[in-house]
């Protein structure tokens, strides 16, 4: 086995299992936090993303671990790769930088900072609506976003492992 097909089977790994994240995320936590009130809600957010921001080890090497690997892949593989499975490393590649780390970075990362900051405590029932209202669409609608390029990207993966 090459080492292009190992930078490709771990890069696919990864990547899936960061769409794995997200997916689940949004069809299942989501979903079922959906239903409790606003306190509730901001509070429950707040643990299970204290998690990630505490930098979970294995979390963090999954995340950072896929988008160093694919790129890895794809310096790599440019030398390696020609015609379709080159086109399809640049576009799973960009698709993975550009839609899932940029968007957690410019979108859901300032979203999870606000939210964790909130005292939730001290706030009155008006405030936390106001907050939850600013904070759930918009993290909801980037993360579907995100998680079907991160399903994307792992298909395009699986079909460049596949034909090599």
């Amino acid at each position: 086995m090459s080492l292009l097909n190992l930078l490709l089977i771990l890069s696919t790994l990864l990547c899936s299992l960061v769409a794995g994240f997200l997916f689940a995320y949004a069809i299942v936590v989501m979903p079922g936090i959906k239903s409790f009130d606003d306190k509730q809600f901001i509070k429950t957010f707040q643990v299970t993303d204290r998690i990630i921001q505490d930098n979970h080890p294995l979390f963090l090497l999954v995340w950072i671990g896929s988008v160093i690997s694919l790129i890895i892949t794809a310096i790599y593989g440019f030398g390696k790769l020609h015609g379709l499975d080159l086109i399809i490393l640049i576009l799973a590649t960009f698709g993975y930088v550009v839609g899932v780390q940029l968007s957690t970075i410019v979108i859901h990362l300032p979203l999870n900072n606000k939210i964790q900051k909130l005292d939730v405590e001290a706030m009155n029932a008006e405030q936390l609506s106001v907050e939850r209202m600013e904070f759930e669409t918009r993290w909801n609608k980037s993360n579907e976003i995100r998680t079907v390029i991160a399903c994307l990207v792992s298909f395009l993966l699986i079909i460049i492992v596949a034909r090599l």
